[in-house]
């Protein structure tokens, strides 16, 4: 089930840039945009006013009050009770659309916000569905560091004391940037999107064994900073011996993939040993990872030129 958002967690996001006024219903503020009786795996939760898939947020638009309006009493009496059902958290009058009493009466008795833009209810939708994306979706959070490394999302995991802060601050050194330090926090945005951030608490710090608590941003500037970005690479340090470093395949890296809310993202195994430079090795990790993703494997490349020339002997 994802995180708590009550119905004032979305009108104080959502306020300034959808010039939102409060107009009715203030009693149900405080209640969950999403309980037990919704299936968690969707969370289109907003739409125009319908009856046969009823939405949690209902936006009403001309030709909903429109309807509304036309019926004769007793049909617009059941038709509101309709909109104000039990599974309703908000309604949002949009397109400069007007209230009027028997709306505002009816969220009062219901307990259900009565919300008003002057906004075109695309973008209403737009930003109500984005806000469904990143604050109701599964949730998850890793042990590890986020950053930003040649402009791509990559978590840095391993054991305790691998290094991981030491590596991330010689990277950060090197122009990339910090998005989140020990406890990282990834959404599910879309079927193939994972996007991270940090927790507030932790935002602009990182910790290195040491030297204790640092302010990345008041070291480094503002630039040192990424608050959000999307997964795409995890790169896993882990200790190895002289013996170890031998028996691994010279021609190839470890590479696989670690499931994360459902998505595979792929994961290369960097060994950490005396004299090895990780953060150069990190950031060759993530441009050979985007020459991969545009089709080209110097791996393959290499055993092509052995074979011919082999053949040409």
């Amino acid at each position: 089930m994802p995180h708590k958002v009550t119905v004032e967690d979305l009108y104080q996001s959502l306020r300034d840039k959808l010039k939102l006024q409060l107009l009715a219903g203030g009693a149900g503020l405080q209640r969950a945009l999403l309980d037990s009786s919704v299936d968690p795996s969707s969370y289109i939760i907003a739409g125009p006013l319908t009856y046969i898939h009823p939405n949690r947020i209902q936006v009403i638009g001309r030709p909903e009050m429109d309807y509304l309006q036309a019926p004769t009493d007793c049909e617009a009496e059941h038709d509101l009770d309709r909109v104000f059902q039990q599974h309703t958290r908000a309604v949002v009058l949009v397109d400069g659309v007007s209230s009027t009493p028997e709306l505002e009466a009816q969220a009062d008795r219901a307990g259900v916000p009565l919300f008003a833009s002057p906004l075109p209810d695309k973008i209403v939708l737009d930003h109500l569905h984005h806000f469904a994306a990143l604050r109701l979706s599964d949730k998850t959070t890793l042990h590890g560091v986020f950053l930003e490394v040649l402009g791509m999302g990559v978590l840095i995991t391993g054991d305790p004391a691998v290094g991981k802060s030491e590596l991330a601050l010689e990277l950060i050194s090197r122009g990339n940037r910090l998005i989140a330090d020990d406890a990282p926090e990834f959404t599910r945005i879309a079927p193939d999107i994972i996007s991270g951030t940090c927790p507030p608490v932790l935002r602009e710090f990182l910790e290195v064994r040491g030297l204790g608590v640092l302010n990345i941003r008041a070291m480094f500037g503002d630039n040192a900073i990424k608050h959000t970005k999307y997964l795409r690479l995890i790169v896993h340090l882990k200790h190895m011996t002289a013996e170890q470093l031998e028996k691994m395949p010279r021609l190839s890296a470890l590479r696989e993939t670690r499931e994360i809310l459902g998505e595979r993202i792929p994961q290369v195994t960097i060994p950490v040993a005396p004299g090895r430079n990780l953060a150069i090795l990190v950031e060759s990790a993530v441009r050979n990872h985007l020459l991969k993703q545009q089709g080209y494997d110097a791996t393959e490349e290499f055993i092509e030129r052995q074979q011919n020339a082999l053949m040409q002997e």
